[in-house]
């Protein structure tokens, strides 16, 4: 038989168990119990008292114990959606790592995909009637996540029940079992003796040992192959923000290990497409044995890298010291180094098993590559439109028209730097500063609404980022943000990189490419009111159910939009099992929002 039950006070685990952490961890004495939990009043699940029940039903373990009716059910998406007024189903324990579009059952029965070029491994999602429409549950044990900072070198193990990455990467200090928990050292495949070094390492490569990569320019880091994203987490003192990636293949946790922990991560692969991501948006692009073959099909792969980085952005190739007793290597080096000069990028370090190239600014090189017929240049109107699902090109684009291209300042500058992209799409300066301000004000009132401990929240996600003003006013706050543009709406994630934020483009008619519990906050800028035109592929119901499987129990969804919208979520709110409150907010035209502040029950199968 299995029941629902939400404890009281989901927070945190029995000092018991806080005694453990401190003693498997070692954590230094500065690390009280105050940062490390929420609360010590009550244990992470509670049984509820016995008495008769029906055996699909749910309980709320609260003070007067009310009935959930919500029934356990593998239940799919119908072409037409009513929620019953039992609740939305839950689906069975086992779908507790649902991800739709990675969904390894579905994509293994298609037969037409080129696995050569590892597009089974892409977000491919399954039409709507393969795609369950029940609530996903937390695994059994659930525990609400440690706090950052302590959360970068433990997580609990009942929270990424997975053992395979410790078994195959322990020897390279990715992961490793203490107790309850896991502990991430900081290694790596390529710096198992830690992350921190490997990065002083780089600073030196790059400035010819008289820097670090802050010093070298680098602000914002893309990560390909992440793993369990130590590299990201040990970027943070140097102030380099990282969006770090990872497919969902035979090391499959990786990425939820890496959220758990709190550090920004999404399930993603080079492949057939491009990222999600606008082009000139990073500084360097680092890869450190991220199983990517570069060398083969022309470079194309090596030619998505050129439309990411920045001019004078640094590609960072690290493979493991195995390579050197590979006899391929050789073979493969080769055609590395010809790929790349032919795109005029200038080798600048190379160390033991780590090469390190620049991308130019000037672009003579790549013109008279192009004149000999060595080269292809994309088209100008190539890269204008959003990043989503296009197809990858076997060309480079070159930046002729310098007054697109801007010097930016350091990144605490950048966040209020009024830049090219902001003039490209129409917005001026007065509008800029008044969104800024705006958003201040919002954050402030939205902290006062929460009633948390800031530390409570890690793990950010705008679903409607616009020009990334929420993102901006947080920079203080120890979180990390997600910024999402939809790709049908103003292309602004330019914009958002160009302050120093992170960010993907996405469609929500379709599921995020993240494992289930990943964010603390979802917050929802009349994103609904932009879909709503869209048909009966996406429907309310489905970007609410997307929004559910994501939060963390416990977790905030702030939601601002129309007023009929509103209303429809309120209604719909306690069959997701969310809590509702509203408040009245001012918004940027002088005018009142209603706003929503829904948390998540915190709920078990047991």
């Amino acid at each position: 038989m299995r029941r629902w039950w939400s404890p009281a006070l989901a927070a945190v685990e029995p000092r018991s168990v806080q005694l453990l952490l401190l003693g498997v961890a070692l954590v230094a004495a500065s690390f009280y119990a105050g940062t490390l939990f929420g609360s010590s009043a009550s244990p992470a699940l509670v049984l509820p008292p016995s008495r008769p029940r029906s055996p699909d039903s749910f309980r709320a373990k609260v003070t007067d114990v009310p009935v959930f009716t919500n029934r356990v059910s593998r239940t799919y998406r119908a072409k037409s959606v009513t929620v019953p007024d039992h609740g939305v189903d839950v689906c069975p324990l086992e779908y507790n790592e649902y991800v739709p579009c990675h969904d390894g059952a579905y994509i293994s029965s298609l037969k037409s995909l080129d696995t050569s070029r590892h597009e089974d491994l892409e977000s491919i999602c399954p039409p709507w009637e393969k795609r369950l429409f029940c609530l996903v549950p937390p695994p059994n044990d659930y525990k609400i996540p440690i706090r950052w900072p302590t959360s970068r070198d433990y997580v609990w193990r009942s929270n990424v029940n997975h053992s395979h990455l410790a078994e195959v990467k322990g020897g390279q200090n990715w992961v490793h079992e203490k107790g309850k928990l896991w502990w991430f050292p900081g290694g790596g495949t390529h710096f198992k003796h830690g992350a921190s070094e490997y990065i002083e390492r780089l600073g030196n490569m790059t400035t010819n040992s008289t820097g670090d990569l802050r010093s070298a320019g680098v602000v914002q880091v893309l990560d390909v192959g992440c793993g369990v994203a130590s590299f990201s987490a040990y970027l943070l003192p140097l102030d380099i923000r990282t969006m770090s990636f990872a497919p969902k293949d035979g090391h499959e946790n990786q990425i939820q290990f890496a959220l758990e922990r709190g550090i920004g991560a999404m399930i993603s692969v080079l492949a057939t497409k491009q990222l999600p991501y606008p082009e000139n948006s990073f500084e360097m692009v680092h890869c450190s044995r991220c199983r990517v073959d570069w060398h083969e099909n022309d470079g194309i792969l090596l030619k998505e890298v050129d439309r990411l980085l920045r001019p004078n952005g640094y590609f960072v190739y690290s493979a493991p010291p195995a390579y050197r007793k590979d006899k391929d290597f050789p073979v493969i080096w080769e055609k590395l180094v010809n790929i790349t000069t032919t795109m005029c990028w200038k080798l600048i370090a190379k160390h033991v098993q780590t090469a390190i190239w620049v991308k130019p600014e000037d672009e003579s090189c790549r013109q008279k590559n192009v004149d000999m017929n060595l080269l292809s240049i994309c088209e100008s109107n190539d890269n204008i439109s959003p990043s989503w699902k296009i197809p990858l090109m076997n060309c480079v684009k070159l930046n002729k028209d310098k007054s697109n291209i801007q010097k930016l300042p350091s990144r605490s500058d950048r966040l209020s730097f009024y830049s090219k992209s902001l003039e490209i799409i129409g917005v001026a300066p007065e509008r800029f500063e008044k969104n800024n301000q705006f958003w201040k004000n919002q954050v402030h009132k939205y902290w006062s609404f929460l009633h948390v401990e800031k530390t409570s929240i890690r793990n950010v996600m705008d679903m409607n980022a616009n020009y990334g003003g929420f993102a901006a006013a947080l920079s203080s706050d120890p979180v990390w943000i997600m910024n999402i543009v939809p790709y049908t709406m103003m292309n602004t994630l330019p914009v958002i990189y160009d302050r120093g934020l992170l960010g993907s483009y996405h469609d929500w008619c379709e599921p995020f490419s993240t494992y289930p519990r990943s964010y603390d906050l979802l917050h929802a800028f009349h994103l609904f009111s932009h879909y709503k035109r869209r048909k009966e592929d996406c429907l309310l119901e489905d970007i609410m159910l997307e929004m559910d499987r994501i939060i963390r129990p416990q977790g905030f969804i702030i939601i601002r939009d129309e007023n009929d919208t509103l209303s429809r979520i309120i209604n719909l709110a306690p069959k997701f099992l969310w809590d509702v409150t509203t408040h009245m907010l001012e918004n940027e035209e002088s005018g009142t929002d209603q706003v929503l502040f829904c948390r998540k029950k915190f709920w078990a199968i047991v």
